[in-house]
């Protein structure tokens, strides 16, 4: 197998598909929303075999991802890498600036900013905290929960000679080391100070770490949550 991201999320889940691997959080939102292993993985095959089957991307093929850290997010981000994409993510600072891609990916209230990409394929996304579809899709758009749904279950990872990610797997085991994350850690993670996925996904999956992310964090409800769950590191 190429040295690609679907080997992280596959190492990952590997001892216990079952376990939960990404819990979200939504402070302002009241959302939280579980993930398992094998749930965010279905996620992520559903997202690579719509960009391979449906749009006949692969190796080479790039993207834009103007979305916020969530964990359809990491669906996508983790879908896009398995698919073989160079990825533009919103929230790092190595991103580019708006130019020409295969497909983008968009959160409502950013397809405006889209306009300033030329795309062949978009995706708009509620992040609704039910993974419902958009009442209404913006012109121009497909709306990615109703499109991804249709797709398999499971994504076979490309042989030698496929997608290399070399260079990001890395960077991502070499910020792991930075900011302090152990094999095993339940990783408590503010992505309103850390929107880089470097930081909030790449990096600790990477490590083998489990994820808790949380937005507009409630730092009352800090102590609660570290306790109820079980976070052994919390990004400073």
């Amino acid at each position: 197998m190429a040295d690609n991201i679907a080997r992280v999320l596959a190492d990952a889940i590997a001892t216990d598909p079952n376990r939960p691997l990404l819990t979200w959080y939504d402070d302002a939102s009241g959302e939280r929303t579980e993930l398992s292993g094998a749930t965010l993985a279905n996620w992520v095959a559903k997202t690579a075999n719509l960009l391979v089957d449906e749009l006949a991307l692969g190796p080479g093929g790039t993207a834009a991802v103007l979305l916020p850290p969530h964990w359809q997010s990491a669906a996508v981000l983790l879908g896009c890498w398995s698919a073989g994409l160079t990825v533009q993510p919103a929230g790092s600072p190595d991103t580019e600036p708006p130019g020409e891609v295969d497909v983008l990916f968009a959160a409502i209230d950013r397809v405006a900013e889209a306009d300033a990409w030329s795309a062949t394929d978009r995706y708009a996304l509620a992040l609704h905290p039910f993974a419902l579809p958009l009442r209404e899709v913006p012109a121009g758009f497909a709306d990615y929960v109703t499109e991804v749904r249709a797709h398999g279950d499971h994504f076979t990872a490309y042989p030698p000679g496929g997608p290399d990610h070399t260079t990001l797997r890395a960077r991502a085991a070499t910020r792991a080391a930075e900011l302090g994350i152990s094999p095993g850690d339940r990783l408590l993670v503010d992505v309103d100070r850390y929107p880089d996925p470097l930081d909030w996904l790449l990096a600790p999956l990477s490590a083998g770490a489990t994820l808790v992310l949380c937005a507009h964090p409630d730092q009352a409800r800090l102590a609660d949550r570290q306790s109820t769950e079980r976070i052994t590191h919390t990004l400073p």
